[in-house]
């Protein structure tokens, strides 16, 4: 099964890409680790996107979908994929659907895991920090005794600058304007399966994975 995983911050996306790949056996794909790992190769387009990230620049469309396209080459594709922060944009989308005709392959789903703004909110914004220990908390899904205190170590917690709602609000502003002619143009292909991402985990990888089971027949 080839597959796209897609879903705004705070959505669950990882934790569903995990369950899929142990299920599925396919493997992971995401944009940082192809650029690691051709890096770490040495192949030429590792190092060309080298020479972009090491002067602080975007890598250009080019050499990242050229090293999409040698890592969707790689033997252990050959049964499928979960590819997760690829593509981008409707140019890098339409650049994937020609490296998969070349490949004699074809998506099977791009599966959207859908959650409401404002709870997205409150879990991105509820997080807290020991700033002695480093304990994670949420004020909602795990939260400490003391809302101002570590259970472990009674240090002070805090909120990450990159937590609070502006910068939370403005995050999720930016990613709905850019995956929305994403999602559009694979809703028009007919590759987009929206999956409700409210409910608790377990449930949602309960609905993903009745999505899955017909492909893997």
């Amino acid at each position: 099964m080839n597959l796209v995983l897609m879903g705004l911050p705070g959505a669950g996306k990882g934790t569903q890409a995990e369950k899929i790949v142990e299920k599925y056996e396919i493997p992971h794909i995401s944009t940082g680790d192809m650029f690691r790992a051709a890096i770490k190769e040495e192949t030429e387009l590792g190092l060309k996107a080298k020479s972009f990230m090491d002067q602080g620049n975007l890598v250009p469309d080019e050499v990242t979908i050229g090293i999409v396209q040698e890592r969707l080459s790689k033997e252990d594709c050959a049964n499928g994929f979960l590819l997760d922060g690829f593509p981008r944009t409707v140019t890098q989308a339409e650049a994937l659907e020609k490296i998969l005709l070349d490949l004699g392959k074809k998506i099977d789903y791009v599966i959207n895991i859908e959650v409401d703004q404002d709870v997205l909110m409150e879990r991105l914004t509820g997080r807290r920090i020991c700033k002695d220990c480093g304990a994670t908390y949420h004020l909602v899904f795990n939260p400490p005794a003391d809302p101002n205190a570590c259970d472990r170590c009674n240090g002070e917690l805090y909120q990450r600058a990159d937590d609070n709602e502006e910068t939370v609000k403005n995050r999720l502003e930016v990613n709905v304007k850019q995956t929305q002619p994403l999602l559009d143009f694979y809703n028009g292909l007919g590759y987009l399966r929206n999956v409700n991402g409210q409910k608790h985990i377990d449930q949602v990888f309960a609905s993903v994975d009745m999505l899955l089971t017909g492909l893997s027949k």
